[in-house]
């Protein structure tokens, strides 16, 4: 509980009590009755409310987010050099008095919204690029009071420190900053370096102010209706032009797909020709072992092609007709069949031309 608030509480009291026996003594006396007693009880109470009252103005309590600058009438120079602290302090009753100074964080805003910073209406800062583009610019300070100078800024600023120093330190800076900075690199690639060279500007200047800069806060750029306009449409041709080539690429890989497609099927046409081509070799190589076996077996025993010749025939097959100027290669079976046959009504297909003999291959 902060004494000085019930000190003065009793110190009014005591008042009213002066001024209600004041009264009560004067209406005693028109009534011609005694006041002797009553003069006596006024006369406390009132050395009572004066010493009270003294030491009421002589108590300062400073919270802990605040300090105090004590304006003196007994001090060199008017005032105090060391700001009083939190905490319950003294001071001479009537010869001083103290401005009390927050020393906690404070937001100055200014901004385009009507009803966002402390200004009413459109409070942004008008800048121009390093192109000759005009932005408009909103942000907020958050500062404090430097606690070790708060002497020094009540000299030089009193409580104008946050319209008067606060407020155009800032203005300055970001048109400054911007100025050095084409209008893509203040909203793209550039914004962090320049809000980090806004509050550099703004640290230094402050400090030697007694303020302390906590932090600078670029919440947002307006750019001029057509720049806003050229920005859309440039957006607009990147993400077609993205689209293209996404389309572009997608093209691509399905190409790529169709090739290992038809790839694969050219790989598989060749596995299959070395395949059948292997098959062909080893059938030729089957038939040429057995022709030479054929060719061997022959040679011992030469009946062996009229006993294959026969066999390919089949048991069905009783008259052979050639044509008239083709030999005989094999002698021909005797048959018991009458020498003139009689001819059927369809004739048998021919046998084609005998092939001749293989030669046998040592």
């Amino acid at each position: 509980m902060n004494i000085t608030i019930v000190l003065d509480a009793l110190v009014s009291l005591l008042w009213l009590i002066t001024i209600g026996l004041i009264v009560l003594a004067i209406v005693r006396a028109s009534r011609a009755k005694p006041v002797k007693g009553l003069s006596a009880t006024i006369l406390v109470v009132a050395i009572l409310a004066s010493v009270l009252t003294s030491i009421s103005a002589g108590l300062v309590f400073i919270q802990p987010e605040e300090r105090g600058v004590v304006i003196s009438a007994v001090a060199p120079g008017g005032y105090r050099e060391a700001a009083l602290q939190p905490g319950l302090n003294w001071i001479i009753p009537f010869m001083e008095s103290v401005v009390v100074y927050p020393i906690s964080r404070q937001t100055y805003t200014m901004s385009i919204a009507p009803n966002e910073g402390q200004l009413q209406g459109d409070d942004s800062i008008t800048a121009r690029t390093a192109d000759g583009q005009e932005v408009l610019i909103d942000s907020s300070v958050i500062y404090a009071v430097d606690p070790t100078q708060v002497v020094q800024v009540h000299i030089d600023w009193q409580d104008r420190y946050t319209k008067d120093l606060v407020r155009p330190l800032a203005r300055g800076a970001i048109r400054d900053a911007v100025s050095q900075f084409g209008v893509q690199e203040v909203y793209s690639s550039k914004r962090g370096e320049l809000r980090e060279m806004i509050a550099k500007e703004m640290t230094t200047k402050m400090e030697i102010n007694g303020i302390v800069l906590v932090d600078f806060i670029l919440r947002n750029i307006t750019f001029s209706p057509e720049f806003a306009a050229s920005v859309e449409q440039k957006q607009i041709a990147e993400q077609l032009a993205q689209q293209a080539r996404f389309v572009v690429e997608q093209r691509k890989q399905e190409a790529e797909q169709a090739r290992q497609v038809a790839q694969g099927q050219a790989d598989a046409v060749v596995i299959n020709a070395k395949g059948a081509a292997q098959a062909r070799l080893l059938q030729a190589q089957a038939e040429s072992d057995a022709l030479n076996l054929f060719a061997v077996a022959l040679k011992d025993n030469p009946d062996l092609l009229n006993y294959s010749f026969i066999n390919k025939i089949g048991s069905g097959v009783s008259t052979i007709f050639l044509p008239n100027d083709v030999p005989y290669l094999l002698p021909l079976p005797t048959s018991s069949a009458p020498t003139s046959p009689t001819l059927p009504d369809v004739l048998p297909t021919p046998y084609p031309t005998p092939l001749p003999a293989p030669t046998a291959i040592p």
